[in-house]
């Protein structure tokens, strides 16, 4: 994953990130690996560039709204942009170790 944090809030967003679930995972998406790259900017802006477990995910509208709200909660976050991307297309391997032992896959 790549980060860019000139304003030192990336460990703020992570956690943030954490609380966010797919409705039908029992496990945040974070630890899934479907967070790609964060940027903070000194405006108060983060980007979230992320993916979805499969590109017809009925919860994809929940989620991206989830991750907006729990952003937006961050002091000093004016604006929580979400963009979906599907380069790469995300796989069990993108997963933390964590996310592979809850889920049963190691």
């Amino acid at each position: 994953m790549i980060i860019n944090d000139p304003v030192g809030i990336k460990d703020q967003v992570i956690e943030k990130l954490k609380e966010v679930f797919d409705p039908e995972i029992p496990v945040d998406i974070y630890e899934l690996g479907l967070v790609y790259e964060l940027i903070t900017n000194t405006n108060g802006i983060v980007k979230v560039i992320m993916t979805l477990t499969a590109p017809a995910c009925p919860a994809a509208d929940i989620i991206l709204r989830d991750v907006q709200e729990k952003l937006s909660q961050i002091e000093g976050v004016k604006e929580a942009r979400v963009e979906i991307t599907f380069d790469p297309p995300w796989d069990r391997e993108m997963m933390s170790e964590e996310a592979k032992l809850e889920l049963g896959f190691m």
